[in-house]
C-alpha cells in the first residue's frame, strides 16, 4: 500500500514529523525501524503527554495521605514503561484504523502502514505484544487500578473514529491520554477519589489546548478529505479558545490540589499551589507564540507541552519534601 500524496521520507522509511537524527532511525537494527515508527518511538512527546498525568496522579495522592514506600517507585517506574507501551499500542490501532486516511494526508503519508514498510496483519500482532506486556506491568497493582486499567481501553479503542462523527475528536483523545491521572492515584490510594477526577478533568483541558495546536498543521487535508478536529472547528478564533482551556486546566487542577486536603505543613500546600500557576504561565507562553499557520512552529510548541506537564511533577515532588 503506497500513499496517495507520498513525501520523500515515506520512501527511506522515515517519518515526516519525527526528531531529525531520532535514534530509531540512527541506531535501530532496520528490521524493528517500522515497529518501533508504528509505537512512535521516533517521536517521543506522546510518551510524555500519557506519562505526565500519571506521575501528577501518583504525587498528589502521596501529598494527600502523606504516605511513601517502596512499592511509589514502582508505581512511578511502572507508569512510564506501561505509557511507552500502551501509547505504542494505541497508535497502532491508530494507524490501522487511519491506514486509508493517512495515505491521503502529506504529513502521516510516510507512516509504515500507508508507506508499505508493514502490513496490517503484522501492526496487528505489533499491538497484541505491546498490550499485553502492559497488561503484566498492569497486574503488579491493586484490583482497583487494574479494573481502572482494563477501563481504559474504551476510550483508547474509540479514539481513532472520533474524528469521523464528532468536530470534538480532541475531547476523545484527552479521554484517553489522561487517565493515568486516575490510575496513578488509584494504585497508590487503593481507591478511586474526587481530587483525581479533577485532576483527570484538568488534563482533558489540557489535552484540547496542546491537540489544538497540533491539529492545525493537518486542517487543509482533513478539510480535502472531510475528518472534523476542533482546529476546524475554531478557525481563526483558536487563540480564544486556547485562552479559555489554559485557565480550565488551572482552575481543575488548583481544585483537584485544594480537595486533596495536603496534609503537613501549610508551606507544602502552597507550594503545590504554583503547580498549576507554574502550567499555565507556559500554556500562556505558548499562546503569545502561536502562529496557526506556521507548521514548524505550531509543531515545536506542541512539543513544548512536555516542559508544560513536567512542571507540576516538579513543583509537587518538592512539596513532598516539606
Amino acid at each position: 500500500m503506497t500513499g496517495k500524496n507520498q513525501t520523500p521520507e515515506a520512501t527511506t522509511g522515515q517519518v515526516a514529523d519525527a526528531v531529525k537524527g531520532n535514534w530509531v532511525d540512527r541506531l535501530a537494527p532496520a528490521s524493528t525501524r517500522p515497529y518501533l515508527r508504528l509505537a512512535r518511538a521516533d517521536r517521543p512527546i506522546g510518551t510524555w503527554l500519557l506519562l505526565l498525568p500519571c506521575w501528577w496522579g501518583l504525587l498528589l495522592a502521596m501529598l494527600h495521605d502523606g504516605l511513601a514506600g517502596w512499592h511509589d517507585l514502582w508505581i512511578f517506574a511502572g507508569c512510564g514503561i506501561g505509557a511507552w507501551l500502551m501509547r505504542g499500542a494505541g497508535c497502532t490501532w491508530n494507524d490501522i484504523t487511519d491506514r486509508n486516511i493517512d495515505g491521503s494526508v502529506a504529513r502521516t503519508a510516510s507512516r509504515p502502514i500507508p508507506s508499505g514498510q508493514v502490513s496490517v496483519r503484522q501492526a496487528l500482532m505489533w499491538l497484541v505484544v505491546q498490550a499485553l506486556i502492559a497488561f503484566c506491568i498492569l497486574l503488579t497493582f491493586n484490583l482497583a487500578a487494574i479494573g481502572l486499567g482494563i477501563l481504559a481501553l474504551l476510550p483508547v479503542a474509540i479514539y481513532p473514529f472520533a474524528k469521523r462523527f464528532t468536530w470534538w475528536p480532541q475531547v476523545f483523545l484527552g479521554l484517553a491520554f489522561n487517565w493515568g491521572a486516575l490510575l496513578a492515584w488509584t494504585a497508590h490510594t487503593g481507591q478511586l477519589e474526587w481530587p483525581a477526577v479533577l485532576l483527570y478533568l484538568s488534563g482533558i483541558a489540557w489535552t484540547l489546548f496542546y491537540d489544538t495546536i497540533y491539529a492545525h498543521q493537518d486542517k487543509e487535508d482533513d478539510a480535502l478529505i472531510g475528518v472534523k478536529s476542533t482546529a476546524l472547528l475554531f478557525g481563526d478564533a483558536t487563540p480564544r479558545w486556547l485562552l479559555g482551556f489554559m485557565i480550565l486546566t488551572m482552575l481543575l487542577q488548583m481544585l483537584a490540589v485544594i480537595l486533596a486536603g495536603i496534609g503537613g505543613s501549610s508551606l507544602a500546600l502552597l507550594v503545590a499551589l504554583l503547580a498549576p500557576w507554574a502550567m499555565g504561565l507556559h500554556m500562556h507562553w505558548q499562546l503569545r507564540r502561536l502562529k496557526l499557520d506556521d507548521g514548524e512552529r505550531l509543531l515545536r510548541l506542541f512539543r513544548s507541552n512536555r516542559d508544560a506537564g513536567l512542571l507540576p511533577v516538579l513543583i509537587f515532588a518538592v512539596a513532598l519534601l516539606l
